[in-house]
């Protein structure tokens, strides 16, 4: 099974930023960081498409979640 387009968006001194990078990397799930404070198109994206002004917002296959919740982003990979 193909694995789905996973994008984090994200900025350094965020924990739950960090807990979702390191849950994402122990599954060996491969994922395109976004970081919001470096990246000025990150921002738009984020703000314009995803309709968010938090990080962490995670992408998977096109859906959104704001926010670190385990369980959910479990439920969106295996969709």
């Amino acid at each position: 099974m193909e694995q789905k387009a996973v994008i984090l968006f994200c900025q350094a001194g965020c924990p739950p930023c960090e807990w979702a990078k390191i849950y994402l990397e122990g599954r060996g799930i491969s994922f395109q960081e976004r970081d919001v404070r470096s990246d000025p198109e990150a921002v738009r994206e984020l703000v314009e498409i995803y309709q968010s002004h938090s990080t962490p917002t995670i992408i998977v296959g096109g859906k959104v979640m704001i926010g670190f919740d385990p369980e959910r982003l479990e439920e969106l990979l295996s969709e």
